[in-house]
């Protein structure tokens, strides 16, 4: 809504210089005209003189009507510069967003303000083991397919609750802290119980983790030796026959004897 209200101006005023501009045209090439024809006649050069003049003119009176039309129009209204602001960083997101290794940056430098906004509070170590048990299991995301795929939607709804949670444990702690000490009790109580809750929904993803962590490997173990193994041992073999074949070929053929004359 900014850049639409500045480009409003901008435009009205473009428009204002246009028609100025183009009246002091008009009435130069028209007084050039009248002053420059003769009495005897008009000429071609005065004509062209006059054709200019009118010209001038009738743009200088376009721009005129263009002007007051679009002064006739309300201008878009302001927005708060937080709003701005907010839209602002929200197109730079975007720009960021873009390039090939723009969605990590941006997950990254979110995790680190989210964090920082925690310290000093005690959701701060739980979010840190909240943060490790995400990233491990967003290493083993794009694997964890079929009859795991599920528990993976499930961990990313579990992992913005846990967030939210932890949001709320560090404004009750700083509510906490500012409180008087009669009605400071309950308050007490209900965060410790914030914090309960918040240190178990942690351990319940941390095993969701484990969990997941021990599908994929009984998932990806083979049932016998490994197929690379097998190619590696079948080609030592083939090497090592080649090579005992070679040898075998060189000891028996020696070289060529020409006979001898008396």
């Amino acid at each position: 809504m900014s850049d639409e209200r500045a480009r409003y101006f901008r435009k009205l005023s473009r428009l204002r210089r246009s028609a100025r501009r183009w009246s002091v045209t008009a009435g130069g090439l028209g007084g050039a005209a009248a002053v420059l024809t003769p009495y005897a006649g008009i000429g071609l050069a005065d004509a062209a003189w006059a054709g200019a003049a009118g010209g001038a003119l009738a743009l200088a009176v376009w721009r005129w009507i263009d002007l007051r039309a679009l002064a006739a129009q309300p201008a878009p209204p302001e927005i708060d510069p937080a709003e701005a602001a907010a839209r602002s960083r929200a197109r730079l997101v975007a720009a960021v967003e873009r390039l090939p290794v723009g969605p990590g940056v941006v997950a990254e430098v979110r995790r680190v303000r989210s964090r920082m906004a925690l310290r000093g509070t005690a959701a701060a170590p739980l979010w840190a083991r909240l943060d490790q048990a995400a990233l491990a299991l967003a290493g083993m995301s794009a694997r964890l397919t079929g009859l795991a795929a599920p528990a993976v939607l499930q961990a990313a709804e579990a992992d913005r609750s846990l967030r939210e949670l932890a949001g709320r444990v560090a404004s009750v702690e700083r509510a906490l802290r500012l409180a008087p000490r009669e009605p400071r009790s309950p308050l007490a109580d209900a965060h410790a119980a914030l914090i309960e809750q918040l240190d178990s929904g942690v351990a319940a993803y941390e095993q969701l983790v484990v969990a997941a962590a021990g599908y994929l490997a009984e998932d990806s173990r083979p049932s016998g030796e490994h197929v690379a193994a097998s190619r590696l041992v079948e080609a030592t073999d083939l090497l090592h026959g080649v090579a005992s074949a070679l040898a075998e070929l060189r000891s028996t053929s020696g070289p060529l004897r020409t006979p001898t004359t008396n």
